[in-house]
């Protein structure tokens, strides 16, 4: 899969995630989003997802394509069952 490398991020780049809703936790979708400067943190960078800053966690995956995404996503919500 094509994970992004955070070591080459940079503000401005698009990226894809799979995004649970928060008011329900059993949807996830992917979704794109933006990897913007830590609005609070000039040394950092977040996510802009849902006109909203989220800061980047070591176990997120951040994927530079949408078809890559998918791919995971389909891989642990759906494959993942079949065994």
């Amino acid at each position: 899969m094509s994970y992004i490398d955070m070591n080459n991020a940079k503000p401005g780049d698009e990226v894809y995630v799979i995004y649970r809703n928060p008011h329900v936790p059993s949807v996830a979708n992917v979704k794109a989003a933006e990897i913007v400067q830590h609005p609070k943190d000039p040394n950092a960078l977040a996510l802009f997802l849902n006109e909203t800053f989220h800061v980047i966690e070591d176990d997120d995956a951040l994927f530079s394509t949408s078809e890559a995404a998918q791919q995971a996503y389909d891989d642990h919500f759906f494959n993942s069952y079949d065994e």
